[in-house]
């Protein structure tokens, strides 16, 4: 026989208890005003090493661990955070990383030209010192033009350091960069036999570095936030160590293959040796490729600034392609605004702005290094 239903009220009803708990969700969240600040140095496998009350007589490191609302928040070295828990800094301690403070700047790259997710390298930097070898590894002009344009739109001020210029003379490609105002460090290897931490001579500095290169790099360094970043193999981590102390370590390049040796897995800050407070080292892992998808065209024509006058002569719409018709920047080089070099800056703008992923991919190849 058929249930009546005409008859069913409220009491019918049978409420399933909810499996997650019985508390209701809400989107209040704790002000947490008792929370610490720090400036995290390192990051690895989930873990947030930050340093907490910098250039204080209490000056701690706090290992801690993300909040959960910040899983899809990236936390990078150079970061300021806050931190709730036990912010003791004792072995076997665990923070509560709750929130990441406003940044100054963010470097950031993509995996290629077509990928749309953005990858934070380091945050609050104010410089970025490109480091490039004049031979073994061969520098590559395209490397270097993307990491200024990131730079640039960070709002980072650069740095060229060229290692190994004995073995090469680096002016054939740093005549390319001439006409922009950035400064250029030198530096000449002492000992071409020497490699690795074993190259390290008794007063701390490696014998790979000549002590006016140091010195020259540590006159710009004082008081300011630095990230180095380069290649594999073309001495990131020996110049840091003699700028800080520490002993990272180093790798020379395949005799055979000619690649670098992948040394550093991770970004890690340090402190610039005897300068004033806020001088800090952030070294990187080896790039592999600078993807620059995540910068508006128009950006990355303003981080050509000996190139983009010549735009003012563009028809409307213009894209200053390899393609363009009417493209100003052809009579701009053509009239040797650009200086001497001026072919190889449009061919390079040119290639940032048409963009192949396969071709950033065989530079990648070639050079055998890791991201």
């Amino acid at each position: 026989m058929p249930r009546r239903t005409d008859s069913w009220d409220e009491s019918d009803v049978r409420i399933r208890p909810n499996k997650k708990g019985t508390r209701p969700r809400t989107k209040d969240r704790p002000s947490h005003d008792d929370a610490v600040t720090g400036r995290i140095i390192t990051v690895d496998r989930g873990r947030y090493t930050a340093v907490v009350d910098e250039d204080s007589g209490d000056e701690r490191t706090v290992i801690a661990a993300r909040a959960r609302e910040l899983r899809r928040n990236p936390v990078v070295a150079g970061d300021f955070v806050s931190l709730v828990g036990d912010v003791s800094g004792d072995p076997n301690t665990l923070a509560r990383l709750v929130k990441i403070q406003d940044r100054t700047t963010l470097l950031r790259r993509s995996a290629d030209d077509t990928d749309p997710i953005e990858r934070a390298v380091v945050a609050n930097a104010d410089q970025l010192v490109v480091v490039v070898a004049a031979a073994n590894p061969e520098p590559r002009t395209g490397f270097i033009d993307r990491a200024l344009v990131a730079a640039y739109d960070a709002g980072i001020e650069p740095i060229l350091l060229v290692t190994k210029a004995d073995v090469k003379d680096p002016g054939e490609f740093l005549a390319n960069y001439t006409h922009l105002d950035f400064p250029v460090i030198i530096s000449r290897t002492a000992d071409l036999e020497a490699s690795g931490i074993d190259a390290r001579s008794d007063d701390g500095l490696s014998a790979r570095l000549d002590s006016d290169a140091v010195a020259g790099l540590r006159a710009h360094l004082g008081g300011k936030v630095t990230v180095m970043l380069g290649h594999s193999g073309v001495g990131k981590s020996t110049m840091v160590n003699a700028l800080t102390g520490a002993e990272r370590a180093t790798g020379g390049v395949n005799a055979v293959t000619g690649r670098g040796r992948h040394t550093s897995s991770s970004a890690l800050a340090l402190r610039l040796a005897d300068a004033p407070p806020g001088s800090w080292i952030i070294d990187t892992p080896g790039i592999r490729s600078f993807g620059l998808a995540h910068v508006d065209p128009d950006r990355i024509l303003r981080s050509f600034p000996d190139l983009s006058p010549g735009t003012d002569d563009c028809e409307r719409g213009c894209k200053h392609t390899a393609t363009a018709v009417n493209c100003g920047l052809d009579a701009w080089v053509a009239g040797g605004h650009a200086g001497p070099t001026g072919e190889a800056r449009l061919a390079s703008l040119r290639r940032l702005l048409g963009a192949d992923p396969r071709m950033e991919a065989q530079e990648a190849k070639e050079l055998g290094t890791i991201s």
